[in-house]
């Protein structure tokens, strides 16, 4: 019979030897694990040049004079007129650009607002309710966005000339008060953030249907209640069809007052861009201070859960 060989034993010395490394070694998985690899980030820088390049080529057209997009030599380097262009276009009488301006941010910021409230009630409803007809009703809202708004335009016109409220800035805000993606979009979240026990439970401690949604649904709902007034807002800032058919342009949202610096025969699309420019800027001022509001409230949704 052939010798069989000791089999080694781990010293605490050779354990206490070999811990160091171990411990290195797992830090090094560990940190290339976690980090992307280099193609990642080059994906990711392209897309975000591909993103900023409209607000560069704005800001580069609207910084030179009107000539400059004739000229096929033009620097890509920004000119000094940009403020030049942008007093054009503020101080242009044709464009009433302050007036503009606060339609667009109160009519927006009601819409916005308006559109979270009906749709949390009613993803709330659809949701955690149970009501004969729901999933019927819930299909007949969700089958409305499939009908392009562009059929409406002249049957709602007639009704708002008939009720004398053409030419006001309430013919915008009125019929976007509501929305059907949103109900969809609250009704989806509500389902699978907000367990059916939690709300059993708080009927049994004698809450009422309204005080069950707001102590429960509507913490809930903050982070998809926060991404859907952002990107209403948003619709509602850059809507143009139907403020142009229905607004006077003495009164007009921004939009449709940047609209009127083309209506001259002569074109200058420097003081164009540059105005395309300034309707941007309250929109990223929006993004800067409730984006971070709508990780923090996803993050904080996300511990919770």
């Amino acid at each position: 019979m052939s010798a069989i060989d000791p089999v080694p034993v781990a010293t605490p010395e050779v354990l206490m030897e070999d811990a160091p490394q171990q411990k290195k070694g797992r830090r090094w998985i560990r940190r290339h694990m976690d980090r992307p690899a280099w193609y990642i980030y080059g994906i990711l820088a392209a897309i975000l040049l591909g993103f900023l390049f409209p607000f560069y080529w704005s800001f580069l057209v609207g910084s030179k004079d009107m000539y400059a997009l004739r000229d096929p030599n033009m620097s890509w380097l920004p000119g000094g007129n940009f403020f030049k262009n942008a007093a054009a276009v503020i101080n242009n009488p044709a464009v009433n650009f302050w007036k503009a301006l606060w339609n667009s941010l109160y009519s927006s910021a009601i819409i916005a607002a308006s559109v979270v409230l009906f749709s949390t009630l009613a993803g709330w409803a659809f949701a955690k309710l149970k009501f004969r007809g729901s999933r019927v009703l819930l299909v007949f809202v969700i089958a409305t966005m499939a009908v392009p708004a562009q059929l409406g335009v002249v049957p709602l016109y007639i009704m708002f000339a008939k009720l004398g409220w053409t030419g006001q800035i309430g013919a915008i805000i009125i019929p976007a008060l509501t929305s059907a993606f949103g109900v969809f979009w609250m009704t989806q979240y509500l389902q699978q953030t907000v367990p059916d026990e939690l709300v059993e439970a708080a009927r049994v401690d004698g809450a009422s249907q309204f005080r069950t949604f707001l102590t429960v649904g509507l913490p809930a709902a903050r982070p998809a209640a926060t991404m859907l007034a952002l990107f209403t807002f948003v619709s509602a800032w850059n809507n143009f069809f139907w403020p142009f058919i229905v607004l006077n342009p003495q009164d007009p949202t921004l939009p449709v007052a940047l609209s009127l610096l083309q209506a001259n025969y002569s074109v200058d699309y420097s003081v164009v861009l540059a105005g395309v420019l300034l309707s941007t800027i309250p929109l990223l001022l929006l993004f800067a201070v409730a984006g971070k509001q709508l990780v923090a409230g996803i993050m904080q949704g996300a511990v919770k859960g």
